[in-house]
C-alpha cells in the first residue's frame, strides 16, 4: 500500500503543478454553478406562487428540489468530464515510452493500478470539496437535511469512482489520450443507460439491466438511505474494472 500512494502522490502533483487540474476544475464548478443557480432560481420562484397562492402552500421541500437536482446533474458534470482526467493515466506512459520502465520497477501491478486510481479520487475529491460552496449557501439561507447531502456526497464518490476506474481500464489499452478518453466515456454512459432497456425486454431481465445501472443506486444516497447493497454495487464496479486494468497491463508486460 505504500508503494501506491508513493504513486497516487506523484501522479497528484504531476496533476496540481500543471494548468490541466486549475482549467479542469475551473469548468467544473462553473457548469455545476450555473446549473445550481437555475434550480435554485426555479425553487424560490415555485415558493413565491405557492406562498401567494389562495390555495396554500405545497410541500416545497428544499432537499428534495435543490440539493437532489444539484447532485444528480453534478453527476452528470462528472460523467462528461472525468474521462478527460483518466485518459493520461496510462496512455501518456505509453506515448513517452515509460510504461515499460513503470513495469520494470519493483512494484506490483497492483499497487500501479491502486496508485492511478487514488490519484485520481484525489482530484476528484477535491473538485467535490471545493463545490461545497453551494451547499454551506443553501444552509445559509435554508434548513436542508444535512443527512442527504452527506450520504449524496458518499453516492457521488462511489459513482465517480466507477467512472474513473473505466477510465483507467480504457486508458490502459490504447496510447492515444483522445482514444482514451472516448472509450472511458462510452463505458461510463452505457452503464448509465443501461437501465433505459428494462421496459423494452421481459420483467426478469428488465430487473437485472436497472440492477446494472449506476444511476439507479444513486438514488437512494440522494434521499439519504445508506443501501449496503449500492455500495456493494459500486465497489463491484471498481474491482472489477480495476481487474481487467491488472490483467491488461499484465499481457503487456510479457510482450
Amino acid at each position: 500500500m505504500k508503494n501506491a500512494l508513493i504513486i497516487a502522490k506523484r501522479e497528484l502533483g504531476a496533476f496540481f503543478s500543471s494548468p490541466i487540474f486549475y482549467v479542469f476544475t475551473t469548468v467544473f464548478l462553473c457548469l455545476y454553478s450555473f446549473i445550481f443557480i437555475n434550480i435554485l432560481s426555479y425553487f424560490n420562484t415555485l415558493s413565491f406562487q405557492a406562498n401567494t397562492a389562495s390555495s396554500g402552500a405545497p410541500n416545497l421541500n428544499v432537499n428534495e428540489w435543490v440539493v437532489e437536482e444539484s447532485f444528480m446533474n453534478m453527476a452528470v458534470i462528472l460523467l462528461l468530464m472525468i474521462p478527460v482526467i483518466t485518459m493520461r493515466a496510462f496512455s501518456e506512459e505509453q506515448k513517452t515510452k515509460t510504461i515499460q520502465l513503470l513495469l520494470a520497477a519493483p512494484l506490483s501491478l497492483a499497487e500501479i493500478v491502486a496508485g492511478k486510481f487514488i490519484a485520481c479520487m484525489g482530484v476528484v475529491t477535491v473538485m467535490l470539496a471545493i463545490s461545497s460552496y453551494n451547499i454551506l449557501f443553501i444552509m445559509v439561507l435554508g434548513n436542508p437535511e444535512m443527512g442527504p447531502i452527506l450520504t449524496g456526497y458518499l453516492g457521488i464518490l462511489l459513482m465517480s469512482g466507477c467512472f474513473i476506474s473505466a477510465g483507467i481500464l480504457a486508458s490502459s489499452l490504447t496510447k492515444n489520450q483522445v482514444i482514451a478518453a472516448v472509450l472511458g466515456f462510452g463505458f461510463a454512459l452505457f452503464s448509465w443507460i443501461i437501465g433505459w432497456a428494462a421496459q423494452s425486454v421481459s420483467s426478469s431481465f428488465g430487473e437485472i439491466l436497472e440492477y446494472l445501472s449506476l444511476v439507479g443506486h444513486l438514488d437512494n444516497f440522494l434521499k439519504g438511505v445508506i443501501d449496503t447493497s449500492d455500495i456493494i454495487y459500486y465497489l463491484s464496479i471498481i474491482a472489477f474494472c480495476l481487474f481487467l486494468t491488472h490483467r491488461v497491463l499484465d499481457s503487456r508486460r510479457w510482450r
